[in-house]
C-alpha cells in the first residue's frame, strides 16, 4: 500500500533536548518513523526524519498534516532553528546491494578530492548514504557509507582517482565483521619503526653504504630476499653482540605506532610482528609494546661476536605469509579477519593472504598490489580505516589517564 511520506529537516545550533522535543510532537500524530539521520558539524545540527502517514482517522481532534506542520514550526521557533517539510507519495523498501565504507584521508583534504571521489561513486551507479568526519588533525579523514556498488569495481575506480587527487582511499565491506576481533600483522623495518635495522647494524660495522644498496634492490623486488639477506648479514661478521643494545636505543617508532597498538588492544585485537629483520631487536619491541606474536630472523653469535650467518628458518616473502597463517590459527581468527601492513616487496605474499592488505608508505609495486595504501606518515591513521575516530581514541586515552590517577 502506498503511504504518504513526510521528510522533516531541522537545522540550527546544536543543544541538548532537540531530538526529544521533535519526537514528542510527532508522538501526537498518526505517523510512524521510517528513517532518521543526524549530523553535527562545528556545533551546527542537521536532523532529518522521514515519517510515514497512512491516512485514515487522526489520533485526535485537529491531528492532521496541516496541524503537524504548525506544531513543527512552533518547535523550530522555540529552539531558534530552521525547519523544512517536504512530502512524497510512497516509501520504497528495497535492500541496497553492496553496502560499503569508503574512507578518504588527506593532508590536507581538498574539495577537488571529494568531488572526484563522489563522482566516481556516482559513475559506478552507487549512492552515498552518509558522510562522517573521523579526524581533522594532522590528517583529515572522512568516511562515506555507500550502497549499490560492487566492492572490487569501486575499489579499482577509486584507486585511480586517489592517485590523481593525491589522497588515500580505502573500500571495505560494511557489516558486523568490521567490529569482530582481528589480528593485525605488521612488518617492522620502515613500517613499525623508521629505519632498516640491518642498516643501523651496518653503520656500526662501517659497511652502511654497501648494505643499503643491497637492501634497496631487495625491497624493489630486483633481488631474491633470502640471497640478499645472507649477503648483507655476511658484511656484519665480527661485530660485538653489545651492538644489539646500542641499536635498540637508536630505533625510533613510527609516529602513531603506540596509539595504534594501544587503541586496538583495548578492543581485543591481537598483534603480530613479522619481520625480515632480527629477533635480537624485534623481540625487544614486542615486549615493549605488548605484541602477542613475533617472527623474525636470528643472527648467529659465537664467543660474543656476530658470525655473519643466520640460524633457523629465514623469514622471507613466503615466510611472512606462512607466519601470518600460523598466528591467525593461534589467535583463533579467520584469515578474512586479518590485516597485514607492510612497505616492501617481501611483504607482498603476506598482504595478499590477509583479509585486508595495507601498503604503508610503500614502494610502487606494493601500493599497486595492496587492497589500500596509506601514504601519510602516521601509523595510527590505520585506525580510521577501521571506523575508529580520533575523538574516540582521545576519549579512551583520557579515561585511562583518569583511572590511573584515581
Amino acid at each position: 500500500m502506498n503511504q504518504r511520506t513526510l521528510l522533516i529537516t531541522l537545522t540550527g545550533p546544536d543543544r541538548p533536548g532537540v531530538t526529544s522535543r521533535l519526537f514528542s510532537v510527532l508522538a501526537d500524530f498518526p505517523v510512524t518513523v521510517a528513517d532518521i539521520e543526524q549530523v553535527v558539524i562545528r556545533g551546527r545540527l542537521t536532523l532529518g526524519v522521514l515519517v510515514a502517514y497512512a491516512g485514515g482517522p487522526p489520533t485526535g481532534t485537529g491531528r492532521t498534516i496541516g496541524a503537524l506542520w504548525t506544531a513543527l514550526e512552533q518547535v523550530a521557533e522555540d529552539l531558534g532553528m530552521e525547519i523544512e517539510l517536504s512530502t512524497g507519495t510512497q516509501i520504497k523498501e528495497k535492500r541496497r546491494r553492496g553496502r560499503l565504507h569508503v574512507t578518504v584521508l588527506g593532508m590536507p583534504l581538498q574539495p577537488a578530492a571529494i568531488a572526484g571521489i563522489a563522482g566516481r561513486i556516482a559513475a559506478a551507479g552507487a549512492n552515498i548514504d552518509r558522510i562522517e568526519r573521523l579526524a581533522h588533525d594532522p590528517v583529515t579523514c572522512i568516511e562515506m557509507s555507500v550502497s549499490g556498488a560492487h566492492p572490487q569495481a569501486l575499489r579499482a575506480a577509486l584507486a585511480t582517482e586517489a592517485a590523481l587527487q593525491q589522497v588515500d582511499v580505502a573500500v571495505e565491506r560494511a557489516g558486523l565483521h568490521r567490529r569482530a576481533k582481528r589480528l593485525i600483522v605488521m612488518d617492522v623495518d620502515s613500517t613499525l619503526i623508521q629505519a632498516e635495522v640491518i642498516e643501523l647494524l651496518a653503520r656500526h660495522a662501517g659497511v652502511e653504504q654497501e648494505v643499503a644498496k643491497v637492501t634497496e634492490a631487495a625491497m624493489r623486488g630486483e633481488q631474491d630476499f633470502a640471497t640478499s639477506l645472507r649477503e648483507r648479514v655476511a658484511l656484519l661478521e665480527g661485530l660485538p653482540e653489545e651492538v644489539f643494545e646500542q641499536v635498540r636505543k637508536e630505533v625510533v617508532l613510527t609516529p602513531g605506532a603506540r596509539t595504534l597498538v594501544r587503541t586496538l588492544k583495548r578492543l581485543d585485537y591481537r598483534f603480530a610482528l613479522v619481520s625480515g629483520g632480527f629477533t635480537q631487536i624485534t623481540d625487544h619491541l614486542a615486549a615493549e609494546l605488548g605484541i602477542d606474536y613475533c617472527a623474525a630472523n636470528t643472527l648467529e653469535v659465537k664467543d660474543g661476536r656476530l658470525t655473519g650467518r643466520l640460524v633457523g628458518e629465514i623469514i622471507d616473502r613466503p615466510g611472512k605469509a606462512r607466519a601470518l597463517v600460523r598466528f591467525a590459527e593461534q589467535a583463533g581468527v579467520p584469515l578474512s579477519q586479518t590485516i597485514a601492513i607492510g612497505d616492501g616487496a617481501n611483504d607482498l605474499d603476506m598482504l595478499a593472504a590477509a583479509g585486508m592488505g595495507i601498503a604503508f608508505n610503500a614502494k610502487p609495486i606494493v601500493r599497486k598490489a595492496a587492497d589500500t595504501a596509506v601514504n601519510v606518515p602516521y601509523l595510527d591513521a590505520i585506525l580510521y580505516l577501521l571506523g575508529i575516530s580520533r575523538e574516540e581514541v582521545e576519549a579512551a586515552d583520557a579515561e585511562d589517564a583518569a583511572l590511573k590517577a584515581s
